[in-house]
């Protein structure tokens, strides 16, 4: 099912679409914002590695031809190791999302954010982020989120939410922040001899800034139904639900997905 939601941030439109692209995959978005597009897809294995760490892989991937430029000379093409900008934005959208999966989960899990179409004023990397948090919110991978991500700058006094790139140079504080519902959690950037105060004031109102965001992706959620169960249960657990009322696999379904949730289940009968 198609759905396409939409928020006011800074006066421009930001709008995420599921369900129209990228279906194969365990959950994909479209998020735009003004001319400026990126396509977030993320896909979970079957099969758990024996391994002791979250074994996530996050690229970002930028090309001419989103800003339509298309290389001619075959030296010239963009192949090989990704870009300076490509690796700093992955880890941009690393850092917040790994600590928000189940301890304990260890199947291959990889987020893929391709930009589409950038209008050289809206950087796209924060829309990638974005895009990673809705897709994975949608997909049957476990994810303790949402969370949204805001560009922080301050023009002659003034924060502002989503500078465009011509304002960076006159701002002088340029922050990405990363945040759920209740909280901060991760923070990039830096200010041109900036007091710790105006920095707090910045995060805070960065944090404050994206909440409508985060109200999209819930709503994404609620209206998104996905049919494939969860494919990190284990067979022999798939096997124990089939015979449960339908109306208990949700309750079910949480404290497995959640482990810490557990003992907040009361026990029911079949």
């Amino acid at each position: 099912m198609e759905t396409l939601l939409k928020t006011e941030i800074r006066g421009k439109t930001l709008s995420i679409e599921s369900g129209k692209h990228a279906k194969q995959a365990s959950g994909s978005v479209v998020v735009q914002y003004g001319d400026t597009i990126v396509l977030v897809a993320v896909v979970s294995s079957h099969e758990e590695r024996s391994v002791d760490f979250l074994p996530l892989t996050v690229e970002y991937q930028e090309k001419g031809y989103a800003a339509g430029r298309i290389p001619g000379n075959y030296f010239r093409r963009e192949i090989g190791r990704p870009s300076e900008k490509e690796t700093l934005t992955a880890r941009i959208i690393d850092r917040p999302i790994r600590p928000l999966f189940p301890k304990g989960y260890r199947f291959e899990t990889q987020v893929i954010a391709t930009v589409l179409s950038m209008d050289q004023e809206n950087d796209p990397d924060t829309l990638a982020l974005i895009g990673a948090s809705a897709a994975l919110e949608i997909s049957d991978i476990p994810f303790e989120g949402p969370i949204a991500c805001v560009r922080v700058g301050r023009i002659d006094g003034q924060f502002k939410i989503n500078p465009t790139v011509d304002e960076y140079e006159n701002s002088d504080i340029n922050i990405i922040v990363a945040g759920s519902k209740t909280g901060v959690v991760m923070v990039e950037g830096g200010g041109d001899i900036v007091s710790e105060s105006d920095m707090l004031e910045a995060i805070f109102f960065g944090h404050k800034s994206m909440q409508p965001i985060i109200d999209m992706q819930l709503k994404l959620k609620k209206s998104t139904v996905y049919q494939n169960e969860p494919s990190y249960r284990p067979k022999e657990m798939r096997r124990l639900l089939k015979p449960l009322n339908p109306k208990h696999l949700q309750r079910y379904m949480t404290p497995w997905r959640f482990p810490k949730k557990v003992n907040a289940v009361q026990p029911f009968t079949i």
